[in-house]
């Protein structure tokens, strides 16, 4: 089973490897931002817990940092226990004033008390930095002797971004915010994202003597870079790539994000052994698992927690969530697999079909226009167009058995909960609200009444 995610690691399917390394690494701990309101995404819901690719960005950036860092602390703003939340297990510290970045990276020193490795600040928003990006920043440091490392990249439009200014002898003599650099400085290409990494005892150290005569009046984390220059400290930068530092402060650069990881998850796809046969137009979830020799139809979304396992089809215009499709099955076109459906090996779901929380045994058939819910279908049972089971009396949810081979007439009704049994054939147009025998016949509808000679012929108007 191949994972669409980029990185499995970040994905949450760490190798047993990556653990052990992370155990003899030196000691580093993370702080992650999350204070932010994210005024500019018009939204009750905190920014870092606005999703991509299905899952909230702080969810996103602990991922990966769970396999690097030994501890992680979050700083969220006062009154958000839902950020709080998605946090834990590990530990929440509050920024009671948003006062700026190097306010909120200080709220941590706490937390941190007597810790003796490095410390890195991250931001919650800007949740795609790869575990390795992480990784390299520490040993970047660490192999250069130096006092302070932060990320940095060379983006095509560095529009606002702040500056990196570089001193004769190669290292990074400060960092100027957009707003308080000169026109000079704006012409630098090189600009900063935000992400630092020092000791933490030298961090908090520098945060403490951080002041906010600036253009905003803040308290910004980049000033510990000249801070650490003052006391004959080197100060060294990692660069990374765009795509992985990019934030989202409002809703259209949420979208960018979303592009971004879509664009790696569709990439994975395809190299896990998938085939996407209109690439753009496929949308995954950051846990979508696929197995080889899959195939994806245009315009299918996968939701969270679907595995797909070897040959399977799906076509065209089909939504997937929380459900697994065993190997050599067909899906769709135009199907909906929703939360608890399991589909059997070589078994169908054809257009318009909807299936909840049902297990659809081997080579079962659902082809047309059909609702299962809370349903068992045994081994090669037929479903004929517009069945469905009346899993819901308005207080309780019932379940519905089909027994293995069964043929379900189109148009039948069976009102849960109910129990057809294996080699039963349920006659078209059916309501079955008592249960049927392996291999009876249950016929359950008005008997057709003919008269002769009442038709249309010689009422007025007909022709």
């Amino acid at each position: 089973m191949a994972a669409v995610a980029p990185e499995a690691p970040g994905a949450g399917d760490e190798e047993d490897g990556s653990q052990d390394a992370m155990a003899d690494a030196p000691q580093a701990a993370a702080i992650i931002l999350a204070a932010g309101l994210g005024t500019r995404m018009r939204s009750a819901l905190p920014k870092a817990l606005h999703p991509i690719a299905g899952r909230p960005m702080l969810r996103h950036l602990i991922a990966a940092c769970e396999t690097v860092f030994q501890k992680i602390v979050v700083v969220v703003g006062p009154d958000m226990p839902a950020l709080e939340r998605a946090a834990a297990p590990h530990a929440t510290v509050v920024q009671r004033e948003r006062l700026g970045t190097g306010h909120a990276a200080l709220q941590a020193a706490a937390a941190l008390e007597g810790f003796e490795g490095d410390a890195a600040v991250l931001y919650a928003d800007a949740p795609l930095i790869s575990a390795d990006t992480m990784a390299g920043l520490l040993a970047r440091r660490r192999q250069a002797g130096a006092a302070l490392a932060l990320l940095a990249m060379r983006p095509a439009d560095p529009a606002r971004y702040g500056r990196v200014v570089e001193g004769p002898d190669g290292g990074i003599e400060r960092v100027v915010e957009w707003a308080d650099a000169t026109e000079a400085e704006r012409g630098i290409g090189l600009c900063n994202a935000g992400v630092v990494s020092a000791p933490a005892r030298d961090l908090f150290r520098w945060l403490r003597k951080v002041r906010n005569d600036n253009a905003k009046g803040e308290y910004y984390l980049t000033d510990v870079v000249a801070l650490a220059r003052s006391e004959g400290g080197r100060v060294v930068a990692a660069e990374a790539a765009e795509a992985e530092l990019q934030g989202a402060n409002s809703r259209s650069e949420l979208a960018l994000l979303e592009a971004g990881i879509q664009r790696r998850l569709r990439e994975a796809a395809m190299a896990g052994g998938a085939t996407l046969t209109a690439p753009e137009t496929v949308f995954f979830s950051w846990d979508t698992r696929l197995g080889q020799d899959v195939t994806v139809g245009p315009n299918v979304v996968f939701g969270p927690g679907v595995t797909v396992e070897d040959g399977v089809e799906i076509r065209a215009f089909s939504h997937l969530e929380g459900c697994v499709v065993r190997t050599g099955a067909i899906i769709g076109p135009f199907a909906r697999l929703r939360p608890g459906a399991e589909i059997g090996t070589d078994a169908h779901v054809g257009n318009f079909v909807e299936i909840k929380a049902t297990t659809l045994g081997r080579g079962a058939k659902a082809n047309h226009l059909s609702y299962l819910g809370d349903a068992t279908v045994g081994a090669g049972a037929n479903i004929g167009a517009g069945t469905i089971t009346c899993n819901y009396d308005g207080i309780h949810k019932h379940r519905t058995s089909i027994g293995e081979g069964a043929f379900i007439g189109s148009d039948t009704a069976l009102v849960a909960p109910v129990t057809v049994g294996a080699r039963a054939l349920v006659a078209a147009g059916s309501v079955i609200t008592e249960d049927v025998p392996d291999d009876a016949l249950a016929v359950a509808r008005g008997r057709q009444a003919t008269k002769p000679g009442r038709g249309f012929k010689g009422k007025k108007g007909a022709s």
